[in-house]
């Protein structure tokens, strides 16, 4: 690969982080609203019921989309004799197929959906959302392939959240729909965001040509998609478990409060995972050249592009933590110290998430064990700390920040490990960390704690923006140097050239 070839696919992971980064900023505009109705309205109790059938709702969407969020950038590079339309399709029978089967037995089993057994018919409409969510993973993730970031923006940062947060606040008003608006809301987003994706997919790649079920093909796919989908699923589980192990621990209000401080918190995690469909089609086509260096380069440079930002939003967010979580009401107050751990572990787990970005082409299998003993190293942390604030008489704010601190260090041992076997395997040092983020993060803590002595609403409509500039102007003057910069300019030439 020439360096002007490493240079186009340099600008190309650029122009889909600037237009993910206008994708998180709408995405945080919407989810505002829905976080303040879902709290003040809806209240922690029926956040937590609603948080429940969540966890399970979107990991079995997540294991029947096959992996294909990324492992369809392989199948698209390597099936150069089919037709690009077919092997997307492909991938949405093979997904719809296993969706529906597991939406129709959680509709007749709704227990693991509704552990504590408080559900309505109403709620139960929820699992209709697993072949939306499945379909919605491979639609947006066909469309990344050909570098369209636009769409999963619209499907992701305006469709979804600005759905939920309106159809939340309806549904509450509606008498008979008023118990289940959370679980109502939520299943209009996720269709929403799917007839958006579709409306793109199908312009794009419009319908099969000479597309024949191949049975032998399709066994072949599920199993060679099997280590990646339970990658998937393991990875997306590590932000879930917590939830699902509080909930056996603490009552339904702690865990509706801890749900507020993880929403919170995956605002910056929205960051990392919108590179995932950028970076996918990016280092599949340097690993068919074999050109390592290449890759390395890309993980390293995304690497810090997303531990840069996603640290002064965790800064902004996490200094003036009280102030935020109030802004939801007053009895989330108590989460803030579990949202500091939550925005922590998301800053720690950049490493990973880029790492294995690389490492499911190059090594499915290690990384997949890896991400099976991350899950359950956090498991038995979670339960070992909580365990031991009960046995300290905490109460259940301390129970909810232990949970966020097992995620932290599972997540920073799966970096370090991750980044480890990169290395090894590509030979080059995978090391995103820059010690500018140090001298950026002093300022802007120091700014932070000067704004948390203004009264809540300053603390808020000034302190927040204060963080950001001071951290962003010495980011940008100490850590970034000129390939950096490319990630926030806008060239029409060379947007053209990647474009075409």
């Amino acid at each position: 690969m020439t360096a002007e070839q490493s240079d186009d696919d340099m600008t190309a992971l650029a122009k889909g982080g600037r237009q993910n980064f206008f994708g998180f900023v709408l995405r945080l505009l919407a989810r505002l609203p829905f976080l303040f109705i879902a709290g003040r309205l809806y209240g922690p109790e029926e956040l937590g019921i609603f948080a429940s059938a969540l966890v399970v709702v979107e990991l079995v969407a997540l294991v029947c989309a096959m992996g294909e969020k990324r492992g369809l950038a392989q199948r698209l590079t390597d099936g150069e004799d089919a037709h690009p339309a077919n092997l997307v399709y492909d991938g949405m029978l093979l997904a719809l197929v296993f969706a529906s089967l597991a939406a129709v037995f959680f509709w007749f089993v709704p227990a693991p959906l509704f552990p504590s057994g408080q559900y309505t018919e109403l709620d139960r409409l929820v699992v209709l959302a697993i072949p939306g969510y499945a379909l919605t993973e491979i639609v947006l993730a066909a469309q990344a392939y050909r570098y369209d970031i636009a769409t999963t923006v619209r499907a992701r940062a305006v469709v979804e959240p600005w759905t939920i947060s309106i159809m939340a606040g309806v549904f509450w008003f509606i008498p008979a729909t008023q118990e289940s608006g959370l679980a109502l809301a939520y299943l209009a987003s996720i269709y929403a965001g799917l007839f958006t994706g579709l409306w793109s997919f199908f312009r794009s790649y419009g319908p099969p040509r000479g597309w024949r079920i191949e049975p032998a093909y399709i066994a072949r796919m599920t199993a060679r998609a099997l280590p990646l989908a339970t990658a998937d699923a393991i990875e997306w589980g590590t932000r879930r478990l917590d939830i699902f192990i509080l909930g056996l621990f603490a009552a339904p209000s702690a865990v509706g409060v801890y749900y507020i401080a993880q929403q919170v918190a995956s605002l910056p995690q929205k960051l990392k995972t919108s590179f995932e469909p950028i970076l996918g089609p990016v280092i599949t086509k340097n690993l068919k050249t074999k050109n390592y260096e290449a890759i390395a380069k890309q993980v390293c440079q995304v690497g810090f592009w997303i531990i840069a930002m996603q640290a002064g939003i965790a800064l902004a967010l996490g200094v003036p933590g009280e102030a935020v979580m109030g802004l939801v009401g007053p009895e989330f107050v108590g989460g803030t110290g579990a949202l500091a751990f939550l925005l922590a572990a998301e800053v720690v787990a950049a490493t990973a998430v880029v790492s294995e970005a690389v490492l499911i082409y190059v090594a499915r299998v290690k990384n997949l064990w890896i991400s099976i003993s991350t899950i359950v190293l956090q498991g038995v942390l979670t339960v070992v700390l909580i365990e031991a604030m009960v046995a300290g008489g905490y109460g259940e704010p301390y129970k909810a920040a232990a949970a966020a601190i097992a995620l932290a260090l599972a997540l920073g041992t799966a970096s370090l490990v991750k980044a480890v076997l990169l290395s090894k395997i590509l030979g080059h040092t995978i090391n995103n960390f820059r010690w500018a983020l140090v001298y950026a993060a002093a300022p802007a803590v120091l700014v932070g704690w000067l704004a948390t002595r203004l009264p809540e609403w300053a603390e808020l409509a000034f302190g927040v923006p204060a963080i950001l500039l001071v951290y962003g102007l010495v980011i940008w003057h100490r850590g970034f140097g000129p390939e950096d910069r490319v990630l926030f300019k806008r060239h029409r030439e060379t947007e053209a050239e990647v474009e075409g």
